[in-house]
């Protein structure tokens, strides 16, 4: 996935990365998980078995447009959670960043 990602820069592409950086209880995917978004919308990795993705991929694009990190939490108490999916019971906050460099 990193590589892939690496890839895309070097092709010239706007990249973001999105990363697992904390679980409570039952969680699709473990700390750690990533995923690699690129400006059109392209992607590869998981952070979430592909119950929240699509939002993590809409939220990437705009931190690529925004130039800032964004902090993204999902728990079944949420009603986004319910919204896209997230019905396991657990939470993840997500980190997603727009790769320079």
């Amino acid at each position: 996935m990193l590589e892939e990602a690496a890839h895309w820069r070097a092709e010239g592409r706007r990249v973001a990365l999105a990363t697992v950086i904390e679980t409570w209880g039952s969680a699709p995917r473990p700390v750690g998980s990533q995923l690699a978004i690129r400006d059109d919308g392209s992607f590869v990795g998981s952070v979430s078995g592909g119950c929240i993705e699509g939002d993590v991929v809409t939220r990437a694009l705009e931190t690529l447009t925004s130039g800032k990190p964004e902090m993204l939490e999902y728990g079944v108490s949420d009603a986004m959670a319910w919204e896209v999916g997230l019905a396991c019971g657990g939470r993840i906050r997500v980190m997603v960043e727009p790769v320079t460099g």
